[in-house]
């Protein structure tokens, strides 16, 4: 079996270097490539293809989340990993909105980078338990009724639920429609019926909404954590 090929862009050499080094310790897994910042790392992405990109969110010339867009409409199958330093809503929801798989904090990387790139290989999703706690906040401001009463969100049909799953997942209209063979038109209308149902109007909204329903699979590190809870 060819072993997993990763791309690893910061444009910290010794940082780099440190992951490399967590990355080369696995036998099944090579690194193909290098980056110093985001422009280089969309180039290297391109020629190279891996199938993992770890990337720092804050690099020059092109910053992660960005270079994170540009890789993933090149190449939608590419799985991003994120590095940062900071895990504030802000930052969160920018990188979810980026359409990455996964989210590491610079300073758990020793203890998380390699548990957060096995979920990756095994198309799984990683995120910390910050952006779990933001979900639970976030599915109770989604699941609040807009008026006084037991007002609850429409359920969706087995199809919508399978268009939420696949952009949750990171994957485009057209994909979505390819997946589920129907027409690029068709799959557009799912996904506009589905915000409008939910009254979510981002993508990172669904990811959220997937997460905290079990739609995608989510790798987490061993931590306690608040208990998700489900739209009925």
């Amino acid at each position: 079996m060819s072993p997993l090929r990763i791309l690893i862009a910061d444009d910290h050499e010794i940082v780099r270097r440190g992951l490399v080094s967590l990355v080369k310790a696995r036998v099944d897994w090579e690194v193909c490539g290098e980056a110093g910042d985001g422009r280089e790392a969309v180039q290297k992405a391109a020629e190279l293809r891996p199938e993992i990109v770890i990337l720092d969110i804050g690099m020059p010339n092109l910053n992660g989340l960005e270079a994170a867009r540009q890789m993933l409409r090149h190449d939608g199958h590419c799985k991003i990993l994120i590095l940062t330093i900071t895990d504030t809503d802000e930052t969160v929801q920018a990188v979810l909105d980026t359409g990455a798989r996964g989210f590491v904090l610079k300073s758990d990387a020793a203890r998380d980078l390699v548990l957060a790139v096995e979920a990756l290989q095994a198309n799984k999703t990683f995120f910390t338990s910050r952006v779990l706690e933001m979900c639970q906040e976030s599915a109770l401001r989604i699941n609040r009724p807009v008026s006084v009463g037991k007002i609850k969100l429409p359920t969706l049909t087995p199809r919508e639920r399978e268009v939420v799953q696949l952009l949750a997942e990171g994957k485009s209209t057209k994909e979505v429609a390819s997946h589920l063979a129907v027409s690029v038109n068709t799959a557009e209308t799912h996904r506009g019926n589905i915000m409008r149902k939910l009254r979510i109007h981002s993508l990172s909204g669904l990811v959220l909404y997937a997460v905290r329903n079990n739609l995608v699979q989510v790798a987490i590190p061993p931590l306690s954590l608040p208990v998700i809870p489900k739209i009925e």
